[in-house]
């Protein structure tokens, strides 16, 4: 049974709702957030609603005023390369460990990403793209059974994912990049450390190169 309060489930229900919005941009840079409409929307109540904002802005995807009222953050390209710093050490890294560590639950949603991935036709927009590489991360971050690792992880992979949603439009070919995590997905699922740890610093390298050629 969860000890976790009705007022902590709408907080996190909350949260990840608004979070996946900005990440992706549906909620613009710089766009003002209403809170009488977002609760409306998610159906939640004001306090709840506003402790999932205070986790937001920890997160560095919104920012409050006073008297202004909170936005979403503008997306801030000159941060790609400290964000890439970080990702080439701590992504192979959870690969790695992903590979060693993952549990029966964890290669079964591993699996089943993968088979999804191949599904994928030329027809996939963009935006379904870039939410098919947050799943598959944060697939591994989970398999890596590291509570600290995979918070910093989710934390700079959405503020890489808002700089590739920014530079998206601008890149002939979103699919191929999502197309490499096949391979990954099957050496993190089949226990092969060394090969997760390659492939993913190869697609550190790869996101960073594609990214830096249109901005």
């Amino acid at each position: 049974m969860s000890n976790e309060s009705p007022a902590g489930s709408l907080t996190e229900a909350a949260y990840e709702a608004l979070k996946e919005r900005l990440v992706l941009l549906d909620i613009g840079p710089g766009e003002p957030l209403s809170e009488q409409a977002l609760a409306a929307d998610l159906a939640v109540g004001r306090t709840p609603l506003r402790e999932a904002l205070k986790r937001l802005e920890s997160d560095h995807l919104v920012v409050t005023y006073p008297r202004r009222g909170t936005f979403a953050t503008p997306v801030d390209i000159t941060a790609l390369s400290e964000i890439s710093e970080i990702r080439r050490v701590l992504e192979p890294l959870a690969a790695g460990l992903g590979a060693v560590r993952a549990d029966v639950e964890d290669r079964q949603g591993l699996a089943k990403l993968r088979d999804g991935l191949s599904g994928l036709s030329a027809d996939t927009s963009a935006r379904d793209h870039m939410e098919w590489d947050l799943q598959v991360h944060r697939a591994i971050y989970r398999a890596t059974h590291n509570a600290h690792l995979e918070t910093a992880l989710v934390r700079y992979g959405n503020l890489a994912t808002r700089i590739w949603s920014v530079a998206a439009s601008r890149l002939a070919d979103v699919g191929s990049h999502i197309v490499e995590h096949v391979d990954l997905l099957d050496a993190v699922h089949d226990g092969d450390a060394e090969r997760a740890e390659r492939l993913m610093r190869e697609h550190m390298e790869t996101f960073e190169l594609r990214i830096r050629t249109v901005l």
